[in-house]
């Protein structure tokens, strides 16, 4: 029972949260993925390794709540924008694929060859862009961050997970 009520939150998830999204002012949306940004790639940005972003734009879209921003890089800092010029490489997918990716439950590579996430635009920046989300070293996130992303990667994890359909003999 529990299962099936698992199953059809994350099978619903987006269609849910869709409108609710949508009266997300955008300028909350940048902030909030902003300062997650700078959370997560805390050690990243420290160290510079976001400088092949620089004068470049990586589009990031969630697919089935309709959202998309813009990542760039300048004079040290991210930027998150709802507009771009032009974009140099794309990353887009579906909710639930995107929370597996950030999670690590699922691989990124695996989910672009079942097309499931899609990447477009300058291969050579998008593996840039792959490779340091690979680096990302959970261990360093605050550990309420690491925790919530966790929990909300295994819950949908489990969510898409088929039940295993038992068989059951009758005897007469």
């Amino acid at each position: 029972m529990i299962n099936q009520i698992r199953s059809k939150l994350v099978e619903n998830a987006a269609s849910v949260l869709k409108v609710p999204a949508k009266f997300v002012p955008i300028s909350m949306q940048k902030k909030i993925l902003l300062e997650g940004l700078k959370q997560v790639f805390h050690e990243a940005l420290e160290d510079g390794d976001f400088e092949f972003l620089e004068g470049k734009w990586l589009k990031v879209s969630i697919i089935d709540l309709e959202l998309h921003w813009f990542i760039s890089y300048k004079d040290e800092k991210l930027i998150v924008s709802d507009k771009a010029e032009n974009e140099d490489v794309s990353f887009s997918g579906p909710l639930n694929d995107l929370i597996l990716i950030a999670g690590r439950k699922e691989d990124p590579d695996t989910l672009f060859f079942q097309r499931r996430l899609k990447i477009e635009g300058d291969t050579e920046l998008g593996l840039e862009v792959k490779n340091l989300m690979d680096s990302v070293d959970f261990d360093s996130l605050p550990k309420h961050l690491n925790q919530a992303l966790m929990t909300l990667a295994n819950f949908v994890q489990q969510g898409l997970q088929k039940p295993e359909v038992k068989e059951t003999i009758n005897a007469y």
